[in-house]
């Protein structure tokens, strides 16, 4: 094996960060991630920890030097700090972060950043408690409020908010969520959404909100420059004058960003999805089933697969049945 390992796809990209989801299940059901009643996986088809460690360490053996733990709800999953303690200490991974809803973080922060995760994404599309229930279906704002604080008092040296903006729904809320940001001193990144998972609640077309429209918003009282900054993930990051944090854009509609990807997604039931918005997968739980313990196959599986990388998704927009069946927390955030 080459003392200088790396994963590289037929379009010479190479691959430093994947997305690691712990669990399909939420204690939300946003809109626009998920149908209202939902049928999760069975126990016997998810990984357990043990081969969410494996699968962690083979990435990072193979170069990868970013992981992100997603779900679902990733701190819905029993004795998760386990693997956020043994991931952390790997030789080699120079981030570990988490994607969250925040409703759990007030009692989670501390014990996690003990535990050796290093940022934090948590989602928040509405700062009035009405519209986020009706956004989240289940979720209790102040919940999530409390998370966030919890979060900058523990000390993360990474921590930025997400926010879906559907409009006619939250859109009006674009610069409150901008000063919510800057008055907490964290970044914050809008997302178009994504066509992932058939959904009856809202009509994507017409919910769409560009990024571009959104930048527009946030200059009316902002003026934004591009930093030219990246963390390793989607967003093209902008900067305020007098505000030291950064406003991030995720566009895979109106700004394809293929071109860059640099991720793989592993997701709860061992399938590594070489892309967000294409089917293109290979199954890693039937390795680890049938070869546990056995490193360099999983290694070996990880790097063939890179030969059926996509160059790129094609999102389109023209009608509601979703090119994608899977929904995003079977996608792994």
């Amino acid at each position: 094996m080459s003392s200088t390992p790396s994963l590289i796809d037929r379009f010479d990209r190479r691959i430093d960060y994947v997305r690691l989801s712990v669990t399909d299940r939420c204690d939300f059901r946003c809109v626009y991630c998920m149908a209202e009643d939902m049928t999760f996986l069975p126990r016997n088809q998810i990984l357990t920890l043990e081969q969410l460690f494996d699968v962690g360490k083979a990435f990072v053996d193979l170069g990868v030097k970013k992981i992100r733990l997603t779900g679902g709800e990733p701190l819905v999953r029993n004795n998760v700090l386990s693997l956020v303690e043994r991931l952390g200490a790997l030789n080699g991974l120079r981030e570990l972060h988490l994607t969250s809803n925040g409703a759990q973080l007030d009692k989670f922060a501390a014990p996690l950043k003990a535990a050796g995760l290093t940022g934090i994404n948590i989602s928040i599309d509405s700062l009035r408690a009405d519209r986020f229930r009706q956004l989240t279906r289940t979720g209790d704002l102040n919940k999530v409020l409390r998370g966030i604080d919890a979060a900058i008092d523990a000390g993360f040296s990474r921590i930025k908010l997400n926010a879906v903006i559907l409009k006619g729904r939250n859109d009006d809320e674009v610069l409150d969520l901008v000063d919510f940001a800057r008055d907490k001193g964290v970044d914050i990144s809008f997302i178009e959404e994504m066509p992932l998972g058939l959904i009856d609640e809202h009509s994507r077309a017409l919910s769409f909100c560009s990024s571009d429209e959104l930048r527009q918003i946030i200059e009316t009282r902002y003026p934004l420059s591009n930093s030219h900054e990246s963390t390793g993930g989607p967003s093209d990051y902008y900067r305020m004058v007098d505000s030291p944090i950064r406003v991030g854009f995720i566009s895979p509609h109106s700004h394809n960003f293929c071109h860059l990807c640099n991720r793989v997604r592993v997701t709860v039931e061992g399938r590594l999805l070489l892309c967000l918005g294409n089917e293109h997968s290979v199954d890693l739980k039937e390795v680890l089933d049938q070869h546990p313990g056995d490193g360099e196959r999983l290694q070996q599986t990880i790097r063939s697969a890179m030969a059926i990388k996509p160059e790129r998704h094609y999102f389109e927009l023209n009608d509601d049945e979703p090119q994608i069946v899977r929904f995003m927390n079977m996608t792994g955030g």
